[in-house]
């Protein structure tokens, strides 16, 4: 029986709390954290830019218990420089122009091949990573899970800001991003011997020099056994990170029931599902998808309670209940984008939204 264990991965922002400007923690945090937490906190290419990733966890309350320690050490870590750290997908108005790139082979690597696209890229994600038995077997689900990445990226959606600027999107995070290649929703692969050959083809022809190079939303890792989701923004709460980590393990565990049943999710094409990604980016869960097995738009909150009611039967025997009920709340108070928009209406202050942001991502850091 497959195991489904956990891993999550969080970019915090690094904000001077008397400008509210990203600002280079001079890798004092990660130093200081790596002494308490040792390789689970990570420096990142910009200097404003802070990773944590828990270790493997059994199930939700292990995953929940590990990632708001790390919020917690890392936020005191950097109350005692003087900083606050942030969950957000972008930062509302820092410019990258005047961020620092951390000294290091692989960065320096990257922005001399990548250039301004690197350079620019001055965003905050989530990784969510679900362990499998067999990489054929996390490929196969790989290609069905596919479909609802947008629908959990609607909900995930937490940056409406660019360097002082309402963007008009829920999240403009993905369209940094979509800069670089290699990125966004894959495609099919029919075996992990055929994903494996096109990796090996990539690395043979020098497009890159390993598997960690391809930044899809979705990817079967290229080293641990799991499925790695990259989809969403960087949560503000740590109650929306543990419901969307809730939400995509449960699609796992229904996919993988639904096959020892002999039954198969249908597989979407690319071109398909990017039209609905490109819908959650605009406008989160207040616009419509496309549901394509009725070939029709539906209302984003009406296919996120049909997933809901997809994942239901699995949940109980995962302990998620609790994490995934969370989606509620989610669609009742609207998405860290709806949230940071709201504060911007009220006070016409960016730097209102970043104090917003610092003081959410601590609610929960136990």
């Amino acid at each position: 029986m497959n195991e489904f264990t956990l891993g999550i991965e969080e970019e915090y922002m690094i904000v001077d709390p008397v400008t509210r400007e990203l600002t280079s923690h001079d890798q004092k945090i990660v130093e200081a954290a790596q002494k308490i937490h040792k390789d689970q906190v990570k420096a990142e290419m910009h200097q404003a830019v802070v990773e944590v990733g828990t270790g493997i966890c059994r199930n939700t309350d292990q995953a929940r218990e590990e990632i708001s320690q790390l919020r917690r050490t890392v936020a005191e870590l950097a109350g005692e420089q003087g900083l606050r750290i942030g969950a957000a997908g972008t930062h509302p108005f820092s410019h990258w122009e005047k961020q620092l790139i951390t000294e290091h082979p692989r960065y320096n690597e990257i922005v001399n091949e990548l250039q301004e696209a690197a350079r620019s890229n001055l965003i905050f994600g989530l990784h969510v990573h679900v362990g499998f038995q067999s990489r054929e077997l996390a490929i196969h689900i790989a290609n069905q899970v596919r479909y609802f990445l947008p629908h959990v990226f609607a909900l995930s959606t937490n940056s409406p800001f660019w360097e002082g600027r309402n963007t008009g999107y829920k999240s403009f995070r993905t369209k940094v991003f979509d800069k670089f290649p290699r990125t966004g929703i894959p495609d099919v692969f029919n075996s992990i011997e055929d994903y494996d050959n096109y990796v090996k083809l990539l690395i043979k022809t020098n497009c890159i020099d390993n598997a960690k190079k391809i930044w899809w939303d979705i990817r079967v890792h290229p080293f641990f056994e799991t499925i790695e989701f990259r989809v969403c923004d960087c949560p503000m709460l740590i109650d929306e990170t543990m419901a969307f980590t809730a939400l995509f393990q449960a699609l796992c565990a229904k996919l993988y029931k639904l096959r020892l049943q002999n039954l198969n999710f249908i597989s979407y094409s690319r071109a398909l599902i990017n039209e609905n990604k490109w819908r959650a980016a605009r406008y989160g869960i207040d616009g419509n998808l496309i549901d394509f097995g009725k070939e029709m738009e539906v209302n984003c909150r009406n296919l996120v309670l049909e997933l809901l009611d997809f994942v239901d039967d699995v949940v109980d025997e995962l302990g998620s209940r609790k994490e995934i009920e969370y989606v509620q709340t989610i669609l009742a108070n609207g998405t860290g984008a709806d949230r940071q928009l709201a504060v911007f209406e009220q006070t016409q202050s960016y730097e209102s939204v970043v104090d917003y942001i610092t003081t959410q991502t601590l609610i929960g850091a136990k």
